[in-house]
């Protein structure tokens, strides 16, 4: 007897609050979910899931194969991590609709394969990657 893949949860943020990614490309994603024989959960907004530990957060990172329509892997990522629901870094993709367009964003949910892509790395997420510059000497002369 085989023991059968458990089917890739769809998971959509709609980032109500931070409104960070585009609106259009939210509808978009939003319409052609709903169009989909595919069955997805949509949130209003995951970091405010995050702030408040929402235990419905469990539930998607333990469940299998995770897609979230979201914004970057790595803030999704701490998000979860920073509730005490950690993604499997092998068994979820994170499709960012900040810089993606909808057809791409719906072009990865309907694909068959998952292309996990959280970050590697233990430490917070950074401000930025590249390190900062010399700070400049302080003009001490008034």
């Amino acid at each position: 007897m085989s023991e059968s893949k458990p089917d890739t949860r769809i998971l959509y943020c709609h980032c109500q609050y931070a409104q960070v990614i585009p609106s259009e490309v939210k509808a978009s994603v939003l319409q052609g979910l709903c169009a989909s024989p595919k069955a997805f959960d949509a949130v209003a907004d995951l970091c405010e899931m995050a702030a408040r530990q929402d235990p419905a957060l469990k539930s998607l990172s333990h469940d299998g194969p995770v897609k979230i329509a979201a914004c970057f892997p790595r803030a999704i990522k701490w998000l979860f991590a920073g509730a005490k629901a950690p993604l499997n870094r092998e068994s979820t993709e994170v499709l960012n609709m900040r810089e993606a367009s909808a057809q791409e964003v719906l072009a990865r949910l309907e694909a068959a394969d998952i292309q996990p892509n959280l970050p590697e790395d233990h430490r917070p997420p950074q401000a930025a990657e590249a390190p900062n510059p010399s700070p400049k000497p302080q003009d001490e002369s008034h």
